[in-house]
């Protein structure tokens, strides 16, 4: 089996005990597997997804004033031209993520 291959299954079984609710003595001992094994693959998951995270970049805002209705909504355009609008009060996880897709 090639290190990537077993790196995926390793992978696996780390998102698995995070979706399991038990603590990693009580995964390991369910699965079968050593502790420590457990915890090295559950650290480099850990690990890799965090540098995977897109770095926040604040970028300089403009604000205008307009006496439209549509004065209620919060307006962001992207260098490439797209418009992204939204209501006050939106979650800000929301737009970040639909930001950064929108920017690939």
């Amino acid at each position: 089996m090639s290190k990537l291959v077993e790196s995926e299954e390793w992978f696996q079984v780390a998102e698995a005990f995070e979706a399991s609710g038990l603590t990693q003595k009580e995964f390991s001992a369910q699965r079968g597997l050593r502790l420590s094994t457990l915890q090295s693959w559950v650290y480099r998951r850990r690990r890799q997804r965090s540098r995977k995270a897109p770095a926040v970049r604040l970028l300089p805002v403009e604000v205008a004033s307009t006496t439209q209705a549509s004065a209620a909504m919060l307006e962001i355009v992207l260098p490439g031209g797209a418009r992204v609008r939204f209501a006050p009060g939106t979650d800000v996880g929301y737009v970040a993520r639909l930001l950064t897709a929108l920017g690939r």
